[in-house]
């Protein structure tokens, strides 16, 4: 069964006098949030995870560099931030690198358990889905078009400043002509997803399928989730149970 977070895992996000989102309301009360649509993340999300991050940011930065940039950050490695001063042909280099690792997770791409069923519960209560990605227009054609499921706006990393920055979720709010407070960000990475999301204004759904999250190296992260899932088969019930869903 789905589960909203405990506030024991919350204590170890928030500060010492929390202040509780309606996200975080008992399922029976009757403040509830209105939601009116969902943007999902796409690798590792909406599709099964088929890339190698760490063995392409080795890759791009090296294994010294990348050891140090690691250590640095623990929430993960914003490879795309990191190379964008970077001269023009290194630079060239790692795009072409990032791009290469990218192909070959497009040659073994998999949907997500549960995803097409979440899109359909989402298309029976009529809420919009957009999607956010930091992969290439390409990959998201690929995507729509093998498994048949369309998101509308459905933006890559050709939209600049692509997330953690606010502005791809903003766009697709303005977009939708709602209320970023009546959106909710799935995805599976503290560092872009849940920061986009929040910093938009918006509720955040972290999918973390192993676990991964709760090591204490990501408890002091700045952005945490409302909600945090082992699977998408578990949305559905805590949209239902903690959201007005209205078109």
């Amino acid at each position: 069964m789905p589960l909203l977070l405990s506030r024991a895992f919350l204590s170890s996000f928030l500060p010492t006098k929390p202040s509780f989102s309606m996200a975080f309301c008992p399922a029976n009360s009757t403040l509830k949030s209105r939601l009116r649509g969902v943007v999902f993340d796409m690798d590792g999300t909406l599709t099964v995870p088929a890339i190698d991050f760490a063995a392409m940011y080795r890759a791009v930065l090296g294994d010294d560099e990348y050891l140090r940039v690691k250590k640095e950050n623990p929430s993960g490695i914003d490879i795309l931030h990191l190379i964008e001063d970077w001269d023009p042909e290194k630079q060239r280099l790692a795009y072409e690198t990032i791009a290469n690792y990218e192909r070959q997770g497009l040659d073994h791409l998999q949907i997500m358990p549960g995803a097409a069923d979440l899109c359909g519960f989402l298309d029976s209560k009529k809420l919009r889905r957009g999607l956010i990605t930091r992969n290439v227009k390409m990959a998201v054609d690929i995507f729509q078009k093998q498994f048949g499921i369309t998101f509308s706006p459905a933006l890559s990393r050709e939209f600049r400043p692509y997330k953690p920055d606010p502005a791809p979720l903003s766009h697709i709010c303005s977009a939708w002509g709602v209320q970023p407070n009546e959106v909710i960000m799935v995805g599976d990475s503290l560092k872009d997803d849940v920061a986009c999301g929040k910093r938009a204004g918006a509720f955040a759904c972290l999918l973390d399928q192993t676990g991964r999250y709760d090591s204490p190296e990501y408890a002091d992260v700045e952005f945490k989730p409302d909600f945090k899932v082992t699977s998408l088969a578990e949305i559905p019930s805590i949209l239902e149970e903690n959201f007005e869903l209205a078109p």
